[in-house]
């Protein structure tokens, strides 16, 4: 406690939880459930596991969680991949004969231009609906954020010249809906200074989000919008086109597999570095690295990556923002599962209709 896994808990966790002590809950507090669907590459599935855990557990404090973690049927997996799900996660089916509090649903390396021709598509607007009439918030990351406004309100996607990549400052934004109210969102409550890491090569743009209904929350001057939100039949969808989640080295990581893929061949251009994250004596060094590779492109390079000097400077500039909207989140579900409690008790035959509308997929 106050984090638990509901099923077989991943090696890498149970080794944490062991060495970790664990805050005491709220005493007769129930856990939040949130289901967690994981639909991250194989190279990056359980790091992204790890990071989401992690995340969960700083901002829930002494509220205990429950997570039970999920994959897309059809996202592409390998052996080592597939062995992992089969041991640790659970089937989507699972997913509509379990009470749920909120959902996490992570995006994947899309193959297709219109992510509608992606094999897992299908499966992922099923859980969509099912999260609007059963979970009370739901939190849709990166790519995942871009399918769901697609599905919902057909707000497309647009590729972007460079893939955007770093660490950026990022503000709040006003509040459309009130336009004089000074006091931020209650997601973005303490949250700042705000920081938020981006990795993707595509984006959803302000102009049609607002035109569509959404909310958003906060944007970065280079990186565009941030945190959007739309209330969605019950439940309080949540869009983030960065990844708060990352750790200190997920940057690093991914800017040194891009190199090792421009040095094979797999990519035509230098990946350009990510912004705001290293500091300045790193910068040199990469940049004198990346002129010995555009002189003479061989993986052998690699050996000579200086990843030893790197890690001596690295920091987590954004834990403190992500930890915040997390916790923030987490407060919102918590309001959200007492007022209908709440509400049970006040009407128990409005309740029992509701129970019934869910189980059928009606509106009532």
């Amino acid at each position: 406690m106050p984090l638990q896994i509901d099923g077989r808990i991943p090696p890498r966790w149970a080794e944490r939880m062991n060495a970790n002590p664990k805050p005491a809950p709220r005493p007769n507090s129930a856990p939040l459930r949130i289901a967690f669907i994981n639909n991250m590459p194989d190279s990056a599935l359980e790091d992204t596991e790890m990071q989401f855990l992690e995340l969960l557990e700083a901002a829930a404090g002494d509220i205990p969680l429950r997570v039970k973690f999920y994959s897309l049927p059809k996202v592409p997996r390998g052996e080592r991949g597939l062995l992992h799900l089969h041991d640790f996660y659970h089937g989507i089916e699972d997913l509509w004969n379990n009470p749920f509090d909120a959902l996490i649903m992570t995006g994947t390396e899309p193959l297709q231009s219109d992510l509608r021709q992606e094999p897992y598509w299908h499966a992922l607007t099923d859980v969509l609906a099912w999260a609007e009439r059963n979970t009370h918030s739901t939190i849709l990351s990166c790519l995942a954020a871009h399918a769901g406004v697609l599905h919902s309100d057909n707000v497309p996607r647009h590729p972007l010249p460079d893939k955007q990549f770093g660490v950026f400052d990022s503000a709040c934004v006003q509040n459309q809906d009130h336009p004089h109210q000074d006091h931020p969102h209650a997601l973005t409550r303490n949250a700042a200074p705000l920081r938020f890491p981006h990795s993707r090569w595509n984006e959803v743009r302000a102009d049609a989000l607002v035109a569509a209904g959404y909310t958003i929350l906060t944007q970065s001057p280079q990186a565009g919008v941030d945190l959007f939100l739309k209330q969605k039949d019950k439940s309080l969808f949540v869009y983030i086109q960065g990844h708060p989640e990352y750790g200190p080295l997920t940057l690093l990581k991914e800017y040194r597999r891009d190199i090792k893929r421009f040095l094979r061949k797999e990519r035509k251009t230098y990946p350009t570095m990510p912004q705001g994250y290293f500091n300045r004596t790193s910068t040199q060094l990469l940049s004198e690295f990346q002129a010995n590779c555009l002189a003479d492109p061989r993986e052998e390079h690699l050996t000579n990556f200086p990843e030893e000097q790197l890690l001596q400077t690295l920091q987590n500039t954004w834990q403190s923002s992500a930890v915040a909207v997390y916790r923030n989140w987490i407060d919102l579900i918590t309001s959200r599962k007492e007022k209908e409690k709440s509400a049970k008790v006040s009407h128990p035959a409005v309740a029992g209709n509701r129970r019934e509308a869910a189980a059928t997929g009606k509106r009532i």
